[in-house]
């Protein structure tokens, strides 16, 4: 294993931010190449969990000449929102500095133009270097996993439907229990990755991209951060690095996906049509009715009508919960997958920002 550092210069004197790179080189340069990052959002750790105990598994590979095609790993990929703080709250989700999302705004550009993304990085303030730096790395790459995690939630993924349904054997690998199959029209990490490859002819849009894959994975919630699970989903990983050449195991049999994988238009999003505490009547994993209780908001405690009830709007699988208790008007508070497209209007992209 090769470890090295990118230096990221902050934007004011006399600081810097380390990005360290963990590369294992394989013995077949035929064999497809991996790039697996954690942590973009800084505080969202489950996938560092996973890939510490994946690397340990890969520098045994390594000596014993298993490692067949390349493999880079970017452990924490955002030290920029690892040290923001807000009194004492990690802030790793947005650049206090731009307020953008660091999951957003990466570049959209053609593969054929790579070149161009490491060009002149002292034009630009450290938290795009990191993001060019970031998009460079995984265009060297066939299979590129963004390891993220959601509030309380079950396992599932982000995938872009130029790549279902040959990636259903990540989904099987890493034991998902749904697949919301994007339409790629958002500046997210693995977006602007999947952009670059339709786009590698400029002007000219590839609708299917065998053999690559470049996807979001959220690995259940943020409290999901154990021994347990985190050697679970490395071998999970290691299962589906296996099945695709990257790594010789003739004992990993291929797992199966059997969970629902639906448009996100199918995604029906339950916010809060007012602040208040939220009693929550149901949990991820449960299944719904249509009209069935979800939720109660108590908006005035205390008073006749000081509260809300929510129901679900239709059939479903509950994906996703706050973990708030306290919400503000319009806050999400769960996401259902449906077998019928919600009836609310959705912008194009991700489901939120």
């Amino acid at each position: 294993m090769d470890v090295s550092e990118i230096i990221i210069p902050g934007d004011t004197p006399g600081t810097e931010w380390r990005l360290p790179v963990l590369r294992f080189v394989g013995r077949d340069p035929k064999a497809p190449k991996a790039y697996v990052q954690a942590a973009l959002h800084a505080g969202e750790l489950p996938g560092t969990a996973l890939l510490h105990f994946l690397c340990e598994r890969l520098r045994r590979a390594e000596s014993e000449g298993a490692v067949a095609g390349d493999i880079t790993i970017v452990p924490q990929a955002n030290p920029i929102g690892t040290a923001q703080s807000h009194f004492g709250e990690l802030q790793g989700r947005f650049d206090l500095g731009s307020r953008t999302n660091f999951n957003r705004d990466f570049p959209l550009i053609s593969a054929t133009d790579r070149a161009m993304l490491t060009e002149d990085l002292n034009d630009y303030p450290a938290a795009d270097r990191l993001k060019r730096q970031l998009l460079d790395m995984a265009l060297g790459a066939d299979l590129v996993l963004d390891l993220h995690c959601d509030d309380e939630s079950l396992q599932y993924a982000y995938i872009d439907e130029a790549f279902w349904p040959e990636a259903a054997d990540l989904a099987g690998a890493l034991d998902m229990e749904a697949v919301l199959l994007s339409d790629g029209e958002s500046s997210a990490f693995e977006e602007a990755v999947g952009f670059a490859w339709k786009y590698a002819v400029p002007g000219e849009r590839q609708p299917r991209l065998p053999g690559k894959l470049s996807v979001t994975v959220e690995l259940r919630g943020k409290r999901d951060v154990d021994p347990a699970l985190a050697k679970r989903d490395a071998d999970g990983l290691w299962r589906f690095l296996a099945a695709r050449g990257i790594v010789s195991d003739e004992r990993m049999a291929q797992a199966v996906f059997a969970g629902p994988a639906v448009p996100l238009d199918n995604v029906e999003i339950i916010r809060a049509p007012q602040g208040g505490a939220v009693l929550f009547h149901r949990t991820i994993g449960d299944r719904v009715a249509e009209g069935e209780l979800l939720a109660t908001i108590v908006t005035r405690p205390g008073q006749p009508d000081g509260s809300i009830d929510l129901h679900a709007p239709q059939d479903g699988l509950i994906l996703t919960r706050t973990s708030d208790r306290l919400v503000r008007r319009r806050g999400d508070l769960m996401k259902i997958v449906c077998a019928r497209p919600s009836k609310a209007a959705r912008k194009a992209g991700t489901l939120e920002s």
